[in-house]
């Protein structure tokens, strides 16, 4: 049998280290999808996380308002965040930290009792949807 050049050449993709306009990420991301997302973003290159916090705040917001104006208002937001915790921390990591630290702090516990709820088991119904039984 025999192999054709073509099939035996390597394809080598150029990745580029590209810094998050937002909250200053630093990701190594293939041309093709940095181009895709500063279209998107009218020229903007944003983390994937921040893509997420812009979704999340068209879809929070109480009036119709564009991805334009929801990365303004997350921008700001880093700006606000990053500008509390000083430059010599980036937010990724502070945000990590206060979530491990609100894993490790013990659970308060209520002042007054609190009655024992009964917990109803998840059941199949036909539909193969899950339901609550009552």
């Amino acid at each position: 049998m025999e192999i054709s050049n073509s099939e035996t050449q390597l394809h080598f993709v150029q990745v580029e280290m590209v810094k998050c306009e937002s909250c200053g990420l630093t990701e190594e991301c293939t041309l093709a999808y940095i181009s895709r997302i500063r279209e998107r973003y009218n020229g903007r290159w944003i983390c994937g996380l921040c893509i997420e916090a812009v979704k999340y705040e068209v879809l929070r917001s109480e009036k119709l308002i564009t991805t334009e104006e929801a990365l303004n208002r997350h921008v700001d937001f880093c700006k606000k965040f990053q500008s509390s915790i000083g430059e010599t921390e980036d937010p990724i990591s502070v945000v990590g930290r206060i979530l491990r630290r609100s894993l490790d702090s013990p659970r308060s516990t209520p002042s007054s009792p609190v009655r024992e709820r009964r917990q109803t088991p998840l059941i199949r119904c036909e539909s193969c949807f899950s339901s609550i039984s009552q």
